[in-house]
């Protein structure tokens, strides 16, 4: 027992180091922790929404739109393909979860069935052929009494669609709010198709509204010269053709001008890999820059050199951002959209294009902002909590076990510091549960100390000298600690994995905790005893 390693004694004393080193910034001002030297530990504890207010965004994803914009792309491939084998046919078009058209010349009817199988193949699970997972097929093709082909997409197919776009539409919102500088931001899945945000210290929670409301899918489009587009809005809109209105222009009445532009998307956002906010070098008004990746650059490259003096719309969400005329080919990959964007309008369409567009629009079914008011009262009360509840568990080590008493009050002190410090280097979010399991620790911390010293104070009533006793009340108490944290640990982790939210901050600080509060009762205490013991030797022990 009075042995020590003298690797012990280096580890106790490393910990604690780099447990004071990684809570002194949580006691400076932020630019002061940011100012502090690199090499130097600067992180601060990240306090969750309850405590520095923000906001709170339940939203709901319209999975419903991706799987009516699949089946829209599968109409204009079914159209493609039977115009590029000359197959007449009518009453092209989609329903509910399939499409349906009739063939006009019998003979041909074989040949259009195998294209749309293979067209279905590819557009209902490309990589593997239109089989979803388990080999099933995820379509399935007939001709039903009226004559008609039928493609109808299965259960599963829908489903695989849905969840694929919850799914997108997570990573895409993570990208946008990343791209805003949020720290700390909650992001996850409720039910299935919801998302739960929550944005710990969002200063202007309407700009975030913005940002996730817009789905934010550019396409370019070439107008279509057919008709024009009065004509167009009087019901003669042609075959492949749409109506999308201008962001920005308005015609003699004052109404948004209309533009009459082409199914057919030329080339599409999903190939950016760049777009920043900047200036137009003529006008010096706020202009979106953008970057293709190399399909992207050719496609744009090809488009522009065959379509010069033509009116090339860009569209975003469908509404004309911009339609300028190709002067002439732009090869390099790269250009502009120009418009009516203020600085901050540019900065955002920018953050947009870069986070990349969502599968599905947005719907925010429940809000709730918390300002930070109450976030502070809510820290005031736990401060005073962990105060009390540190002075009476103080109070009571020392009057009931005197210089050990004393002893476990300094381990006490250092499993704190250790908590805060293990929190900031994690960079985990304290909640106000977060604070419950801190106070809750601060008790839990001298249990280990409580068994241990009860343990020695029976082996000195039954004779045992004072090194025997300790001796003794620590290799006998051991067993009891390690059984009641491990059983306390696994209740944290399991509270962690299958809760959410404010339930999980309160897993992770009181795991912190227990980790802390063993490492200090076991070594940092044991280390005190033994250094008091050697130094001392007494003949009967202060307990």
């Amino acid at each position: 027992m009075i042995y020590f390693a003298k690797w012990k004694v280096i580890l106790v004393c490393v910990v604690c180091a780099f447990g004071v080193l990684f809570t002194v910034p949580n006691f400076l001002d932020t630019k002061d922790a940011d100012s502090m030297p690199k090499w130097l530990p600067h992180q601060q504890v990240v306090l969750g929404l309850d405590l520095q207010g923000g906001s709170h965004l339940l939203m709901e994803v319209a999975v419903g739109a991706v799987i009516k914009e699949r089946l829209e792309t599968l109409v204009d491939s079914v159209r493609t393909a039977l115009r590029k084998e000359r197959i007449r046919y009518q009453g092209l078009g989609a329903k509910g979860n399939a499409i349906s058209v009739t063939i006009r010349t019998p003979d041909k009817e074989a040949v259009a069935q195998q294209l749309i199988r293979e067209i279905g193949g590819r557009i209902a699970n490309p990589s593997s052929g239109g089989l979803v997972p388990g080999g099933e097929p995820g379509f399935t093709v007939e001709k039903n009494e009226r004559g008609q082909i039928v493609l109808s997409l299965t259960e599963r197919t829908i489903r695989d669609w849905s969840v694929n776009a919850v799914e997108q539409s997570i990573e895409i919102v993570r990208r946008r709010i990343d791209e805003t500088g949020v720290r700390e931001p909650t992001i996850q899945r409720q039910g299935t198709d919801r998302i739960l945000v929550q944005l710990p210290g969002v200063d202007d929670p309407e700009r975030i509204k913005r940002l996730l409301g817009k789905t934010a899918k550019m396409t370019f489009h070439l107008t279509d010269p057919r008709v024009s587009a009065a004509e167009a809005m009087a019901g003669r809109v042609p075959p492949g053709a749409f109506l999308a209105p201008s962001v920005d222009e308005r015609d003699p009445s004052g109404q948004s001008r209309m533009y009459l532009l082409r199914k057919r998307t030329m080339v599409s956002g999903e190939n950016l890999v760049d777009s920043q906010p900047s200036f137009d070098s003529r006008t010096n008004e706020p202009v979106v820059t953008f970057r293709f990746d190399s399909v992207g650059a050719r496609r744009f490259g090809d488009v522009t050199s065959k379509s010069v003096g033509k009116v090339f719309a860009i569209v975003l969400d469908g509404k004309v951002i911009s339609a300028p005329v190709i002067r002439e080919p732009i090869l390099g990959g790269s250009g502009q959209i120009s418009g009516s964007f203020s600085v901050q309008g540019a900065r955002d369409l920018a953050l947009l294009l870069r986070a990349g567009a969502l599968p599905a629009p947005l719907t925010i079914l429940e809000e709730r902002t918390v300002g930070p008011g109450l976030g502070a009262d809510s820290i005031a009360a736990g401060k005073i909590a962990s105060i009390v509840g540190l002075v009476f568990v103080v109070v009571f080590m020392v009057v009931a076990y005197g210089l050990f008493g004393l002893i476990a009050d300094i381990a006490l002190f250092f499993n704190m510091i250790l908590i805060l410090g293990v929190l900031s280097f994690l960079q985990a979010t304290l909640t106000l549960p977060g604070i419950a399991g801190i106070v809750l620790t601060i008790g839990m911390a001298v249990d280990a100390n409580v068994l241990i010293f009860e343990r020695i104070r029976e082996e000195v009533r039954i004779g045992r000298t004072p090194i025997s006793a300790i001796e003794a009340g620590y290799s006998r108490a051991i067993t009891t600690i390690v059984d009641a944290n491990l059983t306390t640990l696994i209740a944290a982790l399991l509270l962690y994995q299958f809760g959410s939210g404010p339930i999980r901050g309160f897993a992770v600080t009181l795991s912190v905790g227990i980790a802390t509060s063993m490492f200090t009762a076991i070594m940092l205490t044991r280390l005190l005893v033994v250094t008091w013991l050697r130094r001392r030797q007494p003949q009967e022990l202060p307990i």
